[in-house]
């Protein structure tokens, strides 16, 4: 398995709790979570039953319902139909796909309490209805979020870490990486953003250094997402279809708020909410909301209905975007990667930074002003985070974002805020194609490193 680093916080998990949680690993399909427990069972624990249940018969599913009284005949049974054997504080047991048996999740609180084994569950869409109904969410149970991989695994998987160490002091210290390794980095980056974050294409990658069967595993991902949202997403499918289909389009706009009208011109937010809704708790999308106060409380100021909707992993993105069925995929990605095709990078360039950011574990703010108003300037920046502000004694302040693909651009829009805002604002960051350099509260970052925000 390549090396991920949310097995480091399962083994601060199992260090810590010592089996007095669960925990639940969620994620997207296809995003390594049954990976990813079952790799931590074997090697952490003297034996490890995984209980699939996208696939378990109903007979298994029937040992939970007549022995949920008595877990002595549930692990006998356990263990004999799936010839693992078990030991008290030794053994993990995996309940992979959870949302497929809602009741052996609403079992976990119980499981815990009697504390002979260790429990990981994993599982999408466990906020939809049909995944919760009957049942008890268990408070035992405590949540990892699984993402794509972010570009300092992908460098491990690429055998970079130095260079990923590299760049972590570089940002830290803020002195930018000599030309060539500024070059490297750069070039990787660019492979990260059309390969993307999904294990399995990334796996294909570091062996065969190939976009055309790269290309094949993110088109199947896709078509599984698909099928998904026609099996869970009932009676809204068409919806969830529409704005998953129509994310590379409203992306490549200047504008990239999602604007329902390209959809159909009755559509309306307040009946799109849930297709919104079920791609997030998917985990196909990331969802930028509008601030329509930069303060560093940004979820008080949310207007829902001003959003942008970016696709989680970039690399699927780029499948949507440039998928068309013909035979020179390859030469096509080569080129992109070189920058030879009159492509409108700004849709890559922000949704790989949107997913930087959720990869450390932050939600997606926006903020805009139209100009349209008496007296109000236009504005669009990309995005708004809150970080440390050295020049008010290290108080938290807003630090927005802006995202640039070419090499020539303009701030008028960080310049605006900043007068507009002052007090309020922050380091002030704009990641572009080019190296570090600093202006006063304003720091050039090359995008690489937009992992490190």
């Amino acid at each position: 398995m390549l090396k991920r680093k949310a097995y480091e916080k399962l083994l601060e998990w199992k260090q810590q709790q010592a089996g007095k949680t669960a925990v639940l690993i969620e994620g997207a399909r296809r995003v390594g979570k049954s990976t990813l427990a079952k790799e931590f069972g074997l090697n952490e624990y003297k034996s490890c039953l995984v209980i699939d249940f996208f696939q378990a018969p109903d007979e298994v599913k029937q040992y939970f319902r007549d022995y949920s009284n008595d877990f002595d005949a549930l692990f006998l049974y356990l263990s004999a139909y799936y010839s693992v054997e078990l030991f008290d504080r030794e053994s993990l047991v995996v309940f992979d796909e959870v949302q497929m048996f809602p009741f052996a999740r609403g079992l976990v609180k119980y499981l815990v309490a009697d504390g002979r084994y260790d429990y990981v569950e994993t599982g999408s869409l466990l906020s939809i209805k049909q995944n919760i109904q009957d049942i008890v969410v268990p408070s035992e149970e405590q949540t990892l979020e699984l993402a794509p991989f972010d570009f300092e695994e992908f460098l491990w998987a690429m055998g970079e870490k130095p260079l990923a160490q590299l760049i972590g002091s570089s940002f830290d210290s803020l002195k930018p990486l000599p030309d060539n390794l500024h070059r490297k980095a750069s070039a990787l980056f660019r492979e990260y953003m059309l390969v993307g974050g999904m294990p399995e294409p990334v796996r294909i990658y570091t062996e065969q250094r190939k976009f055309q069967p790269v290309e094949q595993a993110k088109r199947q991902i896709i078509e599984l997402y698909r099928n998904d949202v026609a099996r869970f997403a009932r009676g809204y499918e068409f919806k969830v279809v529409s704005v998953l289909d129509g994310i590379p389009g409203q992306l490549s706009k200047h504008e990239k708020k999602f604007t329902l009208s390209s959809i159909s011109k009755n559509a309306r937010m307040r009946t799109y909410e849930e297709a919104f809704f079920w791609l997030s708790d998917a985990r196909i999308a990331n969802i930028c909301y509008a601030s329509t106060d930069p303060s560093v409380g940004l979820g008080l100021s949310v207007e829902q209905t001003s959003l942008k909707c970016y696709m989680a992993d970039t690399g699927l993105l780029a499948t949507l975007a440039l998928s068309t069925g013909a035979t020179d995929e390859e030469g096509v990605y080569r080129a992109v990667l070189r920058g030879d095709v009159g492509l409108n990078e700004g849709m890559l360039v922000e949704n790989v930074v949107a997913q930087c950011l959720v990869a450390n574990g932050r939600k997606l703010f926006f903020y805009s002003q139209s100009g349209k108003k008496e007296n109000q300037q236009r504005m669009e920046i990309d995005f708004l985070i809150v970080r440390p502000y050295v020049n008010a004694a290290g108080k938290p302040r807003i630090s927005p974002i802006e995202v640039k693909s070419p090499r020539q651009y303009g701030t008028v829009s960080l310049d605006r805020l900043k007068e507009t805002f002052d007090k309020k604002i922050g380091t002030q960051y704009v990641l572009h194609p080019k190296q570090m350099k600093i202006e006063g509260d304003r720091v050039y970052l090359p995008l690489y490193m937009a992992g490190c925000l």
